[in-house]
């Protein structure tokens, strides 16, 4: 059994592994309210590192939460096959049916923002708000260089925090995790975002070069429904980094769907 690691200490809590098209996901529900905030992570990462977000979502009009280790991430298992966006997109939303949810906010941060684009506009009936933390990739710097190059650049100003959690997930990552970073550069999610008919929130930090001010200023231009909110003087990793700033905005949105 998965362990509970985003909780308080007292919640109840549904901790489990749910299995479709053969790749496993790791969940973790926990608390109440009128719409389900649905938390996929990005690259290399895993719901652990988002502890300090989660629960301060928690203590702000007290969201339900479910946060999700997608197959070869955190504690789910490798899968045979790596996934692409949409199969992950596939995967996310056959859980959610599962659960007998149709109104999830999903909340997708880096990677997970590809992957949450994809779940609103191949399965919209599962969900009602959109959130995009750090999107990515941008479609002026479509490659793995580029791109590591953005993520070298962007670890250097980070805060300790997200360095120590960041380095532990992505050693858990497994000897995969380059085929896993191609199935991210390699995806379009430009040619998803017009056909998202959602209310739709863009967060980034303001010295996030792996989501620059271009990038989301298109995002929001293209998303029918969307707006705009960053943080200052934070990176890529702001929803770990500054969690307060973070879970104030994105409280905000979801409170005033």
């Amino acid at each position: 059994m998965p362990e509970r690691l985003l909780a308080p200490d007292g919640m109840p809590v549904d901790v489990g592994k749910f299995v479709h098209g053969g790749a496993t996901l790791v969940y973790e529900d926990f608390g109440t309210g009128p719409r389900p905030i649905v938390l996929l992570h990005g690259i290399g990462m895993g719901r652990s590192v988002y502890i300090d977000f989660v629960q301060q979502l928690s203590k702000r009009g007290g969201h339900r939460v479910i946060g999700i280790d997608l197959p070869g991430f955190g504690e789910a298992p490798e899968p045979a096959r790596t996934l692409t966006m949409e199969r992950h997109a596939d995967l996310v939303a056959a859980f959610l049916r599962t659960k007998g949810i149709t109104d999830a906010v999903v909340l997708g941060h880096s990677m997970g923002s590809q992957i949450a684009t994809e779940v609103a506009v191949r399965h919209p009936e599962v969900l009602s708000a959109l959130i995009l933390a750090g999107p990515t990739v941008n479609s002026a710097a479509r490659s793995i260089r580029m791109q590591a190059g953005y993520l070298l650049r962007d670890l250097i100003s980070e805060r300790p925090v997200v360095l120590w959690r960041g380095a532990r997930e992505y050693l858990r990552g497994g000897p995969h995790l380059i085929r896993k970073i191609r199935a991210t550069v390699v995806h379009e999610p430009e040619k998803a975002y017009p056909r998202v008919h959602v209310p739709t929130l863009v967060v980034r930090g303001s010295r996030d070069p792996l989501a620059p001010m271009t990038w989301c200023r298109e995002i929001v231009d293209t998303v029918p429904d969307a707006r705009f909110e960053e943080i200052p003087d934070h990176g890529h990793g702001t929803l770990i980094s500054d969690s307060w700033a973070a879970a104030e905005k994105i409280s905000g949105f979801v409170d005033g769907l």
